[in-house]
């Protein structure tokens, strides 16, 4: 207990020392606004559980719960993949040098779950229900409240134990590869819905009931189900009932916790993932020096840091199941928009690929907003003391942000071919132009706060990728003022009745961008020098 205490003391005055600058209270302001938000979504999202729990507990309704419990659950473990920039978890990478014990190490990674954004909301989203629940049924509060207690703890080391297995089969090369086959199959399995539900008619729907009723039987087997079984049981008085789901709750928490405990163990003990084999004898036979790639003619500077930030990139799995996102939530939301209730997407369907080209530049932040992120342990010194100018490293490491966002929205445009229909040429012209326009302006911004708010990033691991939290509001100020006026310039058009000339003033827009983009590179590098030490310091601290 003396060493969390001093742990904790330790961490208080970092904290104390962080707000004695400029830059540490605007991380803290912005920290307190994004908490503000997310205050308001749990707050809001507990009255309404609490009612609804309220609704079917009085009802007599209990074993309802569960469509409640579902929709917690699924947020609880999707949220911190889904709003990447916002949601971090404290780098606890630096408690193993601390003399502590296996379980005081255990216990502080679990409290840092607790502090994760998903953690927080989906806790008061339980804290609700049982009030509600509470509330229509007295009687029920006390044991509600354990087994919604049990089933949030489930949730906190469920999250922990997805993503920390997951970081260990990416870093994997042939694990990697497993996953991504895996991913398109079940992506290509989507698209045989329609067709056969068309094809068979009336028997593929009575299929689709007779499932969905199994499914609905046999969900009292899982997690929510069982936790809302348990509180069901106490209502009738099924004693058996509900003590044997509680028990199966209580099983699901346990097998979690063991498999969270192994991977927490094997970093206790020093576990260091990487792709690179151990050390070979070096080899007579002397290999032949590889060229390096070349760029569109770009000069040789240019094309090196080019590569080394493409295969930087292409090493880091969580990066590239992040950018994945786009078109897991395309196909999300074309499973949603099956049946007699279709989606927005599904009545809209020619906004599909713009707003997954709008998505997939936000999940750019936290690569053009903290450029230098990923060049840690040093790193970024080399660029100082390298003989070239750093507007060329700047030029690279956009160009493959650039190449970043290029090849997801061409993924985007054919997940919105295969689930909806293929975009309209004019969107797609009018999406390009717009990405031309934006794309610019905001690695101008991007560089300058790369350089006045840099923060050392983890590629390897989901949670220390983020930009810092001052920058990351920016960012998306910045971008919902291009957005609105891109939006602008083309309901105007549209309203005078001359579409296409939206697409060529977005064009002389992104002239105008690109051209400030190349007067503004000569600051930037010497801002950039003049915050050398800044960088080297904050990028290169253990």
């Amino acid at each position: 207990m003396d060493r969390l205490s001093a742990l904790a003391a330790m961490r208080w005055q970092m904290f104390r020392h962080s707000i004695e600058t400029v830059r540490g209270r605007l991380e803290l302001l912005s920290r307190i606004l994004v908490g503000l938000l997310f205050t308001l979504l749990a707050v809001g999202g507990a009255i309404g559980y609490g009612a609804a729990a309220w609704y079917f507990v009085s009802r007599g309704h209990t074993q309802y719960l569960a469509f409640l419990l579902w929709p917690i659950l699924l947020f609880w473990q999707i949220f911190p993949i889904m709003a990447s920039a916002f949601s971090e978890s404290p780098d606890s990478s630096y408690l193993l040098r601390f003399p502590l014990s296996y379980q005081s190490y255990f216990l502080v990674r679990i409290f840092y779950g607790l502090l994760d954004p998903a953690s927080f909301v989906g806790g008061f989203w339980l804290i609700g229900m049982t009030l509600g629940v509470g509330v229509a049924a007295p009687v029920l509060l006390p044991g509600a409240a354990v087994v919604l207690f049990v089933f949030g703890m489930f949730n906190v080391l469920f999250t922990q134990m997805i993503f920390i297995w997951v970081e260990k089969w990416l870093v994997q090369r042939r694990t990697r590869e497993i996953i991504g086959v895996l991913f398109f199959l079940l992506f290509m399995s989507i698209q045989f819905i329609g067709p056969l539900a068309n094809h068979y008619g009336h028997g593929a729907r009575i299929a689709v009931a007779q499932i969905a009723t199994r499914l609905s039987t046999s969900q009292q087997f899982f997690p929510p189900g069982a936790s809302a079984n348990a509180i069901a049981g106490m209502q009738s008085l099924e004693w058996h009932s509900s003590l044997a789901s509680f028990l199966l709750l209580s099983g699901y928490a346990a097998i979690v916790f063991w498999l969270l405990s192994i991977r927490f163990r094997a970093q206790y003990r020093g576990e260091n993932l990487s792709e690179t084999g151990g050390h070979e004898k070096s080899k007579t036979t002397k290999q032949a020096p590889r060229a390096g790639w070349s760029v569109l003619g770009a000069p040789g500077p240019i094309a090196a840091t080019f590569e080394k930030e493409i295969r930087y990139l292409a090493r880091s799995g969580p990066l590239l199941f992040s950018l994945a996102v786009p078109l897991i939530m395309l196909v999300f939301f074309r499973v949603q928009g099956t049946g007699n209730h279709a989606g927005f997407f599904a009545r809209s369907p020619s906004l599909v690929f713009p707003i997954g080209a709008a998505y997939a530049l936000l999940l750019l932040t936290n690569l053009s907003y903290n450029t230098f992120g990923g060049d840690t342990g040093g790193g970024v010194q080399f660029f100082f003391a390298a003989p070239v100018r750093l507007r060329d490293v700047l030029i690279a490491k956009n160009l493959a942000h650039t190449f970043v966002f290029a090849v997801d929205v061409l993924v985007i445009w054919l997940g919105v071919w295969l689930l909806y229909q293929r975009p309209v040429i004019y969107v797609t012209l009018l999406t390009l132009a717009a990405a031309l326009f934006v794309l610019p302006v905001d690695f101008v911004a991007g560089n300058v706060f790369s350089i006045y708010s840099p923060k050392k990033a983890n590629p390897g691991k989901f949670r220390q990728q983020r930009a810092a939290q001052v920058t990351v509001l920016a960012s998306f100020a910045l971008r919902a003022l291009l957005l609105g006026l891109v939006a602008l310039v083309v309901w105007l058009c549209r309203e005078y009745g001359n579409p296409w000339l939206a697409g060529l003033i977005l064009l002389l827009l992104a002239g105008c961008a690109f051209a400030g983009y190349a007067a503004l590179l000569g600051r930037t590098e010497k801002l950039a020098l003049e915050r050398r030490e800044v960088l080297i310091a904050e990028l290169g601290r253990k």
